[in-house]
């Protein structure tokens, strides 16, 4: 099972890719955000994911077609740029909440004493020996 940020990440590369519009959005919700579970984003993004999703599933199928192609058929080019454009966005408020989150959490770690620099958020799991083991590439000449 990919995580949020892989499928927010995958469905932004379908995007990028050549191809109509109206195809690589319902590619990127097919193969990708289909399968976001909405819990493993940030409380901020959940209401617009959620409203991106509506947007995508609004219209009923005709037969032997699904509610992504019936509602994405009927989109103009102009309202399938706005939900792509609202996809890359997504994607790109959940890195910056990521990275907000991590440098919080970085900065409640301890200060660690490496080598005479004192080093912020390490844990004694992440540190390393002080003095790094080289093995030469060269043969020894007798």
């Amino acid at each position: 099972m990919s995580t949020a940020w892989e499928q927010l990440e995958g469905a932004t590369v379908s995007l990028v890719r050549a191809g109509s519009i109206k195809d690589r959005l319902a590619d990127a919700f097919r193969n990708h955000l289909a399968q976001v579970n909405v819990e493993e984003l940030p409380e901020s993004l959940r209401t617009p994911f959620l409203a991106c999703q509506d947007a995508l599933t609004r219209e009923r199928p005709l037969p032997g077609e699904d509610a992504v192609r019936a509602t994405v058929r009927k989109m103009s080019n102009t309202e399938a740029d706005e939900v792509a454009t609202t996809v890359v966005r997504l994607y790109g408020a959940y890195l910056r909440e990521a990275a907000r989150a991590a440098a919080e959490h970085e900065a409640a770690l301890p200060a660690v004493l490496m080598n005479g620099v004192v080093v912020n958020g390490v844990t004694s799991a992440r540190a390393k020996k002080g003095v790094p083991q080289v093995i030469s590439l060269y043969a020894h000449e007798g």
